[in-house]
């Protein structure tokens, strides 16, 4: 499940196992719920994101999240999804860490680009939230608050979701 994967654009490493908590790895798990199937819930006391399947299941991954002050919840849905996207800091983020002043106008793709294999992007109604659901190639990270709010999740597992994610498809953090 965390193999290397050579055949994407950017070859991803093995994920070193040593650094993620067996809790975080990959698995369905039985999930009873009112929200319809290809929802995605966000449980953030629990570093879980949550997909939604058919029969009361669910695809379980471990999360990366937001650490205080930077932590999004809500409703919104997947507008839709990037493989290998450019990576553009926000203005306050350049203002916060000026290091990031040389990514303005987009960091390449990559595996040291923060967005990582792919991104789902959230919005609310017609607007962008800002936040994301992306890959990392850091597994100290998940189960962890860490991130400036998106949805952190190893590259393996955010390329699973992504090839199952439907774009409009809900979204709930909580």
């Amino acid at each position: 499940m965390y193999a290397a994967l050579p055949n994407e654009q950017f070859p991803v490493p093995p994920v070193d196992l040593r650094y993620l908590d067996q809790n975080f790895y990959r698995r369905r798990i039985d999930y009873p719920t009112s929200e319809e199937p290809g929802t995605i819930i966000v449980d953030t006391s629990s570093f879980y994101l949550y997909h939604l399947e058919e029969g009361g299941t669910a695809m379980r991954y471990g999360a990366g999240l937001g650490r205080a002050g930077f932590a999004w919840s809500g409703r919104g849905h997947i507008a839709y999804s990037r493989e290998w996207p450019v990576w553009t800091p926000p203005t306050e983020m350049i203002e916060r860490q000026p290091e990031l002043e040389q990514w303005r106008t987009g960091q390449p793709p990559g595996l040291d680009n923060p967005l990582g294999a792919r991104a789902l992007y959230i919005h609310q109604g017609s607007r962008d939230t800002l936040y994301r659901i992306h890959g990392t190639g850091e597994a100290w990270t998940i189960g962890q608050a860490v991130s400036s709010g998106c949805v952190r999740l190893l590259h393996h597992d955010v390329i699973h979701l992504a090839d199952r994610v439907k774009w409009g498809s809900p979204i709930v953090v909580f």
